[in-house]
């Protein structure tokens, strides 16, 4: 077994304790190591409440340690509080001068301040007393892909990884740089030296499949994946992944089990659940899908995916009245999601709600401006309702955003017509034409009265020949 994981896992049973302490408001009495490990895990989780929750127990128990000081200063920046997190660790230089992390935490205050050239000499400094530490690597990483100086960021992030491949945060940080500057395919070498220096490394394989997933091989990711689940069988994470990128290729039975093991034995998450509700829902099963997504609800009620889930469920059955609650109620959780406004909206048009419907794709259009469908959709249903012009002036945004996708011209060609606007008709159809001439069957699809157009017919005769 993995080391990384046999102490990932005892971190991972040390915070329950702590939590269930906290909870039953017992004594906290714990080793300063592993407040140190508690403090860490919600670190890395983005928890910052409970970080510093454990720094104040922990306190309580070592008051003069230098550490626990050093880490309450750090999650007081990471909560927004920097005026408070700088006294504190005035406080801590004024005890010990040359201890590294007062230089460290003063750039973590810097960055999340967002005076970055501030932050980077303050971690530079830190690396001067301390030059082989991954951490302040990665904060340099993290302070120069703040300032959108991704080349510098990424620089660090490969030597905080060379220093500790298991930081899994630097893993997707560094890939993150890499895709934003194009220069992905340039660091297949980089990793896949971790797996060629140590074959047996789960970590190794799992970082490996990652870049082959963000370079979409997902052949490549799936095969990475499978090494460190073999590796080390209950590496939850990278269950999750290779379930994914089977997702990815549309292998949702080979998916399912993976899914299954993404989790600790008999503690399953909602997304775990979540998305093997989504597995089965795409092989049209509809029975267990339901009941996976009922059981993610179950853990975690206000889980939009779960609800939306439901919704298609049954808009795939045809059951648009029930789809429009579980819709709705996705849109209530989540209201930035044009996908769930947009099956709304075509819930609603389903029932003869037209009102709702129109409402829904406005606010599709409105949160996802870019997304495609709201714009087409909510034009289709202002061109059943004779209200041409509106229509056309929505499709416009369409032709706007995919000025090469011949099917958008063709619809605006159909909307210019039914709106009496001949030329400008005629003009987008030989647009259309151009760009796609196999396509112009759309046009007959949708608006079959178009057929009997004797100056539609002329005009693609034309561009036949």
């Amino acid at each position: 077994m993995n080391e990384h994981f046999e102490n990932h896992r005892a971190v991972l049973d040390i915070v329950r304790r702590f939590e269930r302490m906290v909870d039953s408001q017992e004594p906290v009495f714990f080793d300063l190591e592993d407040f140190e490990n508690i403090i860490d895990h919600y670190v890395t989780n983005a928890e910052f409440e409970k970080a510093l929750q454990a720094c104040e127990a922990a306190l309580g128990q070592y008051p003069f340690s230098t550490e626990l000081l050093i880490d309450r200063a750090q999650v007081t920046a990471m909560r927004g509080d920097y005026q408070e997190a700088e006294r504190q660790i005035d406080e801590v230089a004024a005890l010990d001068p040359t201890n590294a992390d007062v230089a460290v935490t003063r750039g973590i205050i810097s960055t999340q301040r967002g005076e970055f050239a501030l932050a980077i000499e303050f971690f530079r400094a830190g690396l001067e007393q301390e030059p082989e530490r991954e951490d302040i690597h990665f904060n340099l990483g993290l302070a120069f892909q703040s300032w959108q100086k991704f080349k510098s960021a990424a620089k660090h992030y490969k030597q905080s990884l060379r220093l500790n491949p298991d930081n899994e945060t630097g893993v997707q940080e560094l890939l993150h740089c890499l895709d934003v500057t194009g220069r992905l395919e340039e660091h297949e070498d980089f990793f896949k030296g971790f797996t060629d220096d140590d074959p047996y490394s789960a970590t190794a394989w799992y970082n490996l499949g990652q870049y082959w997933y963000r370079r979409e091989d997902f052949a490549k990711a799936a095969e990475s994946f499978d090494y460190a689940v073999v590796i080390s069988p209950d590496f939850h994470d990278a269950h999750h992944w290779l379930a994914d990128t089977f997702v990815c290729q549309q292998e949702y039975k080979k998916a399912i089990p993976e899914f299954e093991q993404a989790y600790p034995l008999g503690e399953p998450t909602d997304e775990a659940l979540c998305n093997i509700g989504e597995c089965y829902e795409k092989l049209r099963e509809w029975e267990p899908a339901r009941r996976y997504y009922r059981q993610a609800l179950e853990i975690n009620p206000e889980m939009d995916e779960a609800w939306f889930g439901q919704g298609v469920l049954l808009q795939e059955q045809g059951r648009w009245f029930e789809a429009i609650h579980y819709f709705r109620k996705a849109t209530e959780l989540y209201a930035e999601s044009g996908e769930y406004w947009s099956a709304l909206g075509a819930a609603e048009n389903q029932v003869g709600n037209v009102v709702s419907a129109l409402e829904s794709y406005e606010k599709a259009t409105e949160v996802a401006p870019d997304d495609v469908q709201g714009w087409i959709s909510w034009s289709a249903i202002l061109y059943e309702q004779g209200h041409f012009a509106e229509a056309v002036e929505l499709v416009h945004h369409a032709v706007n955003l995919h000025p090469h996708e011949a099917h958008f011209h063709y619809m605006l060609c159909a909307y210019l017509l039914a709106d009496g606007r001949m030329r400008e008709a005629y003009n987008t159809l030989e647009t259309a034409l151009t760009l796609n001439f196999d396509q112009h069957t759309l046009l007959f699809d949708y608006f079959p009265a178009l057929r009997e157009q004797p100056g539609l017919k002329k005009l693609i005769e034309q561009f036949r020949k």
